[in-house]
């Protein structure tokens, strides 16, 4: 375009505008992998969002997703400087990481909720924790060393109880006295498939089990060297769960089931539901900080907890487990709908 008969204060403008465009057409991405603990689901439904909709890139990203699962060790490549960012289940793994000197730590608390939950037949009515004491347990092994010990601990809970829970649910079809570990967004969904009826649901978070969950982990070292890329990750990450949770997520469903063609549309929808019912990401500190809000306060309680539980010892620095550099910054508030 001729610019030399525009009036001076139009050229002006229209010369901003073509600096404010050029380095969005030349921009140049930069490359980061993140990996997952395990298969492509509705649970981590939110960084595939932030892909196909293009907030990884609008915030200088390049995001593979590289896919956990049984045979996979994300954490070990986190650690061996092979991706860059990697999901951690839950800040007991936080813990665990300073406790055997390994240089990661928490960058955002995606899930607010840990969504562990003990499963039920309809009829036998739950009105509190304790009403699943006299009934057999089918717990896992990881289970009963970490949330059972604080269930035993705060509650008085009977390990005696317990049988091994193998991530098969035909034990727990076959005695109506009995309640099944799972997780709220997918195995009461899997148990209303075979019988036909919703089971009961107890969530241990809405009792005091209150650890972080789907955490956001990475390297000391890319803290230091790149925290404006570990920024970025961390508000983009966000952005993306506000649109998938409240926005058009049909196109980072359609990508989560080419990943892992097991994932349906019913109990994608079904994750979701749940993940907004229960609050398991948007609730308490974030409603004012912000999804993937964390707080001194509540690591430390859950500290205590785990120590008086002899879940962790108590002379590790559980401080340096995460960090609050990256969040609570209010990122992203005004996607979520105002009812």
């Amino acid at each position: 375009m001729n610019t030399a008969f525009l009036p001076r204060a139009l050229t002006a403008a229209f010369a901003v505008l073509l600096a404010s465009l050029a380095p969005a057409r030349g921009q140049t991405l930069d490359k980061v992998s993140f990996g997952t603990n395990w298969v492509a689901e509705a649970e981590h439904g939110g960084f595939y969002q932030a892909v196909v909709d293009g907030t990884y890139k609008k915030y200088g990203l390049d995001v593979t997703i590289v896919q956990g699962g049984p045979n996979e060790n994300n954490r070990m490549l986190l650690i061996a400087g092979k991706i860059d960012f990697f999901m951690t289940a839950n800040t007991l793994q936080s813990f665990d990481a300073i406790a055997n000197n390994v240089p990661v730590t928490a960058v955002a608390a995606i899930f607010q909720k840990d969504p562990q939950v003990f499963v039920t037949h309809p009829e036998y009515k739950v009105t509190k924790l304790e009403d699943l004491k006299p009934l057999t347990l089918f717990v896992s092994k990881e289970g009963v060393a970490t949330y059972f010990q604080w269930l035993k601990h705060e509650y008085g809970f009977d390990e005696r109880k317990i049988r091994p829970y193998t991530f098969n649910s035909q034990p727990f079809l076959a005695n109506k006295q009995s309640a099944m570990q799972g997780y709220v967004t997918s195995e009461p969904f899997a148990i209303e498939k075979v019988t036909g009826r919703k089971p009961g649901v107890t969530l241990l978070a809405d009792y005091g089990f209150n650890p972080y969950s789907t955490l956001i982990e990475t390297r000391l070292d890319l803290i230091d060297k790149k925290p404006d890329l570990v920024q970025r990750f961390v508000d983009a990450s966000i952005i993306g769960w506000y649109n998938y949770l409240y926005g058009d997520n049909a196109a980072a469903n359609a990508m989560i089931r080419k990943i892992n063609p097991d994932m349906t549309d019913d109990l994608i929808a079904y994750s979701i539901a749940k993940m907004k019912e229960y609050g398991i990401v948007d609730s308490g500190e974030t409603l004012k900080k912000g999804i993937g809000a964390m707080t001194d306060a509540n690591v430390a309680s859950f500290f205590d907890k785990m120590v008086r539980a002899g879940v962790v010892k108590q002379d590790i620095d559980f401080r340096k487990a995460y960090t609050l550099r990256f969040i609570n910054k209010a990122v992203g508030l005004e996607l979520r709908p105002k009812n």
